[in-house]
């Protein structure tokens, strides 16, 4: 009888390790494949940048967007290079959105700030003067359908209070100052938060 009882609970131990080694193996299958494909997104972006290094923008232009039609959650280096390329484009609107979202992200210490803020510059000035009708028909591409990373830290500069935490307002008697109601008190968004914003579905807080 012990034998039986003996040789039953091997048994178990056995089919519990394969299932065990089994899911592991199916866990490492499905990591390796999300790995293949950011490895193949990041080669994509690389590619993107070399030919708009070569001053090959409409062909660089459609490696940035294929990324983006991949891209589960954005790389956020793509939100300067897609702003650059625009700017070379032509398409101004564009590149300001893309800019600022690479700013609103990486803030002053972003290796490409110097150059960003230098691109965003021209921008603002190129697209004052783009006639009326074509700058109501700029669109930007970035919609709902995408989110963007963030980074390690997590936490954005709110667009909306620039980062200071108040929104100043013009009034009869002055400048009235309110607190942001989508920051935080240090004037931060969580990175969740931020792409909600992006959406137009983060509500105020108060």
């Amino acid at each position: 009888m012990n034998k039986i009882i003996l040789t039953l609970s091997l048994l178990v131990m056995v089919i519990t390790v394969h299932a065990q080694t089994q899911e592991e193996k199916v866990r490492q299958l499905e990591m390796d494949q999300v790995q293949a494909k950011n490895a193949e997104i990041m080669r994509t972006m690389d590619q993107g940048v070399d030919l708009m290094n070569e001053g090959n923008y409409e062909d660089a232009n459609n490696k940035f967007k294929d990324v983006l039609a991949k891209a589960k959650v954005v790389p956020s280096d793509l939100t300067f290079y897609f702003g650059k390329n625009s700017f070379y484009m032509g398409k101004y609107k564009q590149s300001i959105d893309w800019l600022n979202k690479y700013i609103q992200l990486k803030g002053t210490a972003g290796r490409f700030y110097d150059e960003c803020t230098e691109l965003l510059e021209k921008s603002e000035q190129a697209f004052m003067l783009v006639r009326e009708d074509d700058r109501k028909e700029a669109q930007s591409i970035l919609t709902s359908n995408y989110e963007i990373d963030c980074g390690p830290s997590g936490r954005v500069s709110c667009p909306v209070c620039s980062g200071t935490g108040v929104i100043i307002q013009k009034g009869a008697f002055g400048d009235v100052y309110k607190t942001c109601p989508y920051s935080d008190e240090h004037g931060y968004l969580t990175c969740a938060e931020y792409n909600q914003l992006l959406r137009g579905e983060l509500k105020p807080k108060f």
